[in-house]
C-alpha cells in the first residue's frame, strides 16, 4: 500500500504534486475542465492544512519550439484560481531557474505555484519524458515532499514523477488514491460473475489485457475493430472493415483456449463511406466486400446484455463503434445505458471509452471513471506502473523521513 498525502504534516511544507491538467484547448480556451476540478480536492487538503503548494504538469505533446504555440498552462492557471476562490494561484512562464525559484520564496504558505508545461522541456533532449536525472533533481530541490495525483501519466516513467519520487518522501493524491481503490481490487479480487468488455481498433493495443483478464474473467466481450480481427481469425469475411492482420495468431490462440469465454458479435452496422455517417444493418457472415463494420447491431447488444446483466464486476475500455459519427454510436450508447441499470461495479477504463460516455451524458452511470486511459490499460494488462512504484509505500524498508 502506498502512502497518501494524509500520512504527512504538512504544516510549514513546501509541498510539489504532480496533477494532470492535460485538458482540451481551442485557441487558447480551455473547452473541458473536469480535469483541473478533479485535481482541487488533494490541492485544497494541502492548502488547508498549511501547506505551500508547487504544482507540476504537461499539456500536450511537445518535440519542438513551434509544438509549444497554444500549450502554455497560462489559461489554466486562470481557471485554477477561480476554481480556488481568486488571488491563490501564481503561475511562472518557466519549468524552472530564478523566476521559478522567486514566486515559490516569496508564496505564503496556502498559496498555490503552477509552474509552464514541464514537456516544454522536451525540445531540446526530452528531458522530462526521458526522467533527466538533473531535471528530477531540481524539481526535487523546490520542496519538503511530493505527491503524484496524476494517474493519467502513472504508467510513464518522467522526471516529473519519478524523477522527483526517488528523492523526496513521497504519496498519493486523492485523485490517484481513489483511481487505485477502485481498480486494484476489481480486477484482482472481483465479485463475480466478471465481464470485461473490450473495444477500440486493434487488439495489439489490447494483448496484454486480454493475456491478464482473460484467466479472472468469466466472459469478455469483444466488440469495436478487436472483434473484426477474432471473427477474420474464425474465418468469416469482413469485407473492408478493420482488421490487425498481425494478431490473427494471437486471436486464434486465445480462441482455442478461452473460446466459452469469449463473446463476439453476431450483427453490425456497416457502410461503404464512413464520411456518410449512413450505415445499414449486416449480420455476421452477409459484409459485402466493400463495406466496413462501424458498429455493433442490436443483436449483438442483446447477446451482450445477457452477461452483463447477470453480472456483479464490469470493466469496459474501448468503444464499441466509431462513435465520433452519431450512426455508428449507437452500441456504445446502448451498452452505457444497460451498466447504468447494472447495480454491481462498473469501472470504464478512461480514454476513448470515458470520453464517449461522458459526451453522451452518462458521467454518473458508472461506480467509476478513470482518468488514465494509458494507464488504466497498462494496470488492466497486469503491468506495473512507473509513477506509482517510485511512491513511498506505507512500511518503507528504506526510505528517509521527513
Amino acid at each position: 500500500m502506498k502512502k497518501s498525502i494524509r500520512d504527512y504534516d504538512l504544516e510549514g511544507k513546501t509541498v510539489i504534486i504532480r496533477v494532470d491538467f492535460n485538458v482540451p484547448m481551442k485557441n487558447g480556451v480551455i473547452t473541458d475542465d473536469n480535469r483541473i476540478v478533479e485535481s482541487l480536492e488533494t490541492i485544497n487538503y494541502a492548502t488547508s492544512h498549511g501547506a505551500k503548494v508547487v504544482l507540476l504538469s504537461h499539456l500536450g505533446r511537445i518535440k519542438t519550439e513551434e509544438d509549444k504555440k497554444g500549450k502554455s498552462l497560462a489559461p489554466v492557471a486562470a481557471r485554477l484560481d477561480q476554481l480556488l476562490g481568486g488571488g491563490m494561484v501564481t503561475f511562472v512562464s518557466e519549468t524552472r531557474g530564478s523566476l521559478v525559484e522567486k514566486a515559490i520564496s516569496e508564496a505564503k504558505f496556502g498559496d498555490v505555484v503552477l509552474l509552464e508545461n514541464t514537456r516544454f522541456e522536451d525540445v531540446n533532449g526530452k528531458k522530462e519524458s526521458k526522467n533527466d536525472s538533473s531535471l528530477g533533481a531540481y524539481w526535487a530541490s523546490l520542496g519538503d515532499l511530493y505527491i503524484n495525483d496524476a494517474f493519467g501519466t502513472a504508467h510513464r516513467a518522467h522526471a516529473s514523477n519519478v524523477g522527483i519520487a526517488s528523492l523526496l518522501p513521497s504519496g498519493v493524491g486523492f485523485l490517484v488514491e481513489k483511481e487505485l481503490n477502485c481498480l486494484v481490487p476489481a480486477i484482482e479480487e472481483p465479485e463475480k460473475p466478471f465481464t470485461v468488455i473490450l473495444g477500440g481498433a486493434k487488439v495489439s493495443d489490447k494483448i496484454g489485457v486480454v493475456r491478464n483478464l482473460v484467466k479472472k474473467a468469466d466472459f469478455i466481450a469483444v466488440g469495436g475493430g478487436m472483434s473484426n480481427t477474432f471473427l477474420k481469425a474464425m474465418g468469416y469475411e469482413l469485407g473492408a472493415s478493420l482488421v490487425d492482420d498481425e494478431n490473427l495468431q494471437f486471436c486464434n490462440e486465445i480462441l482455442s483456449q478461452y473460446r466459452d469465454k469469449i463473446i463476439l458479435p453476431v450483427d453490425f452496422v456497416c457502410t461503404t463511406n464512413i464520411e456518410s455517417n449512413q450505415g445499414e444493418l449486416v449480420k455476421l457472415g452477409h459484409i459485402k466486400p466493400d463495406q466496413m463494420a462501424v458498429d455493433v447491431g442490436p443483436e449483438t447488444v442483446q447477446l451482450f446484455r445477457q452477461y452483463l446483466d447477470i453480472s456483479k464486476t464490469i470493466i469496459w475500455n474501448g468503444t464499441l463503434g466509431v462513435t465520433e459519427y452519431s450512426s455508428f454510436s449507437d452500441g456504445t450508447k446502448a451498452i452505457c445505458e444497460i451498466l447504468k441499470a447494472n447495480d454491481g461495479v462498473t469501472i470504464l477504463g478512461g480514454g476513448d471509452t470515458a470520453a464517449a460516455a461522458i459526451n453522451f451524458g452518462y458521467k454518473n452511470a458508472f461506480t467509476h471513471i478513470s482518468t488514465g486511459g494509458g494507464a488504466s490499460l497498462d494496470l488492466l494488462a497486469g503491468e506495473t506502473l512507473p509513477g506509482i512504484a517510485a511512491i513511498d509505500d506505507v512500511c518503507p524498508q528504506k526510505r528517509m523521513s521527513m
